[in-house]
This record gives C-alpha cells, structure tokens and sequence, in this order.
C-alpha cells in the first residue's frame, strides 16, 4: 500500500480504536480470516418542506382622494363694440403714348468700297548661266586618278544651268463701290408714361362686433378626501430543508485486506472498477490510482467511505470470496 493510503487507514484506525475503547465496542463474531474495520458511513438525507413567515400581518392606510364634479360656463371676456375700418384708396395704372421726337427726313453719305488684292510683279527675267559642278561620274573620273597629267586631272568642273526668273509679291488696293448718299424716313418717337388713377376713393366702414365669450371648465367638491385601513394578512412561503435521517457514524464492517485478498482479487475489483467507468490499471497492486477509483465509487453510491469492504465488492458485483 502507498503512504497516502497507509497514512488516511491510520487516521481511521485510530479513530476507530479510539470509538471502540471509549465504547468498549469490538467487531461481531465471525469465522477465521474475516477481517474488520471501523469506516465512516456517510450520511441519509431526506427533504422536507415547511411553511416560514415571508412578510408579517400588517395595516394598511390608503388615502382616498377627494371626488369634484366638473361643470361648464361660459364667460365674457370682451364686450360688444364698434369698430371703424379706413378702406383706403384703390388706384388704377394707366399708359399713355407722349411724342419725344417727330418723324424726319435725313441724308446719309455712304462711303466709298475698296477692296484689297496681291498680285506677282516679275523682278528679274529668267536666264542661263555657268556654275560650277559637284563631282564627275564615269571613266572619266577614273582616267584623271590614273593619269595627273591628263586634262581631267585639273579638278575644275562647269555645269550649264536655267536660272528661274524671280517674282515679288505686292498688295494693291482697288474700287468697288464709289461713294454715294441715300436718303432714310426716321420714324417719330415716342415714350410710354405709367400713371395712377384713382378708381375708388377712400371710405370709413363702420362695423359692429359683438361681444366674446369663453367656456371656461369647472369644478365643484363632491365627497371630501378621506382615509381607509386595510389589514393585509401576513404571507408565507414554502422551503424546502434537508434533514438528516441516519449515518454519520463510524461502524464495524467486513472489509479484504492483504490477510483475506489475493492479488487477484485487487485485478477482479480493478476491472469491476473500470467496467464502471473509473479508469484504473488492472496490475493487483492497490495503489493510489485503485484507491481514489473506489473512493469516487463509494461516495457516488452511498457507501461507507475508506477501505475496501465487502460490501463495495458486493455492488461492484465481484465476488467477496
């Protein structure tokens, strides 16, 4: 067995002992090899309800308003009267033609029409002429390179050419219309005058206004305000407790140890433990591992909690022999 293991069944060991000096309290009769221990056996719970006092009887005072009638009347706000109106005057616009200038009769020159034209003037007539040449092509050329003494070989070269005559360009002015007078009708003038005219003089219209009234809304006392005691009762609510029923003892029970348990044995409650959902190596030691395997199946079943009893291998359904 490891230290962690050894160290809690010393602890319930001695608590166990300890029980049973101050009870004089020994294990039950039983054959040969059994094996006793005292373990804890956990607590049975049950849930009862019970009523509890949520809010106390109380009194309650409620005001209760005063009740007004509401009524109409009407009221004068102003009184009748008489009121004049000034109807100003109304005006009308008019035009009116008014001659600025009469008709006339006026002479007008209009001026001579000229018009501008270029025209080539021949500045020097065309003619031919001696310049000298560019180069020679042929044998000729040929015949001057080989021979220095040779005619040719004087590098001068005169060409007959055409000189094109030359033109200059003038600008002349000529006549197309010559100047002359023409007589126009100059139409009379006039301007148009925007007058007002009155249409309807003014006046003073007398009116009668009768007299304003105004309904006004209100209200009248119909039963004073006054006060109401209520008696609220007092109000309860259920909760639920949960009360001891039994266990919280320490108690001799059967249990395997290494006098009545084969290594065997340790594999059989190993696979029942895995087999249930615990994960633990099924090698026959009851190690830490095996331990807190049975510890979680014994406190999830409602078993005594600590060593492995008889009645552990019992629900893991192994057999105890």
């Amino acid at each position: 067995m490891t230290k962690l293991m050894l160290i809690s069944a010393a602890a319930l060991a001695l608590a166990g002992l300890a029980a049973a000096q101050n009870a004089s309290d020994y294990p039950p009769s039983s054959d040969a090899g059994s094996c006793f221990a005292r373990v804890l056996i956990p607590e049975t719970t049950e849930v009862v309800t019970e009523q509890v006092l949520a809010t106390p009887e109380r009194a309650e005072i409620t005001v209760i308003p005063a009740v007004y009638e509401t009524y109409t009347q009407e009221v004068m706000v102003r009184e009748a009267a008489t009121s004049f109106t000034v109807i100003p005057t109304e005006y009308v616009t008019k035009t009116e033609q008014i001659l600025e200038a009469p008709e006339r009769m006026e002479t007008v020159v209009i001026p001579a029409e000229f018009e501008t034209y270029t025209e080539k003037v021949l500045i020097r007539p065309a003619y031919t002429t001696w310049k000298p040449g560019a180069g020679l092509y042929g044998v000729n050329v040929m015949a001057a390179k080989a021979d220095s003494d040779s005619a040719l070989s004087t590098g001068e070269l005169l060409c007959r050419v055409e000189v094109p005559a030359q033109y200059d360009e003038v600008t002349r002015t000529r006549l197309v219309h010559q100047e002359r007078t023409e007589t126009k009708v100059i139409p009379a003038k006039y301007r148009t005058l925007k007058k007002d005219v009155v249409q309807t003089p003014a006046r003073i219209v007398e009116e009668a206004v009768p007299a304003v009234y105004e309904t006004i809304t209100l209200q009248k006392l119909v039963s004073p305000a006054r006060e109401q005691t209520t008696v609220i009762p007092a109000t309860y609510r259920t909760v639920e407790k949960r009360v001891v029923t039994g266990g919280g003892s320490v108690e001799w029970r059967e249990v395997l140890c290494d006098t009545n348990a084969s290594p065997a044995k340790i594999v059989e409650v190993q696979k029942a433990l895995t087999a249930k959902g615990y994960k633990v190596p099924a090698d026959g030691d009851f190690g830490p591992a095996t331990y807190r395997a049975m510890e979680a199946y014994q406190r999830a079943n409602g078993l005594p909690v600590g060593y492995l009893t008889v009645a552990t291998v019992a629900s893991l359904g192994a057999s105890a022999d």
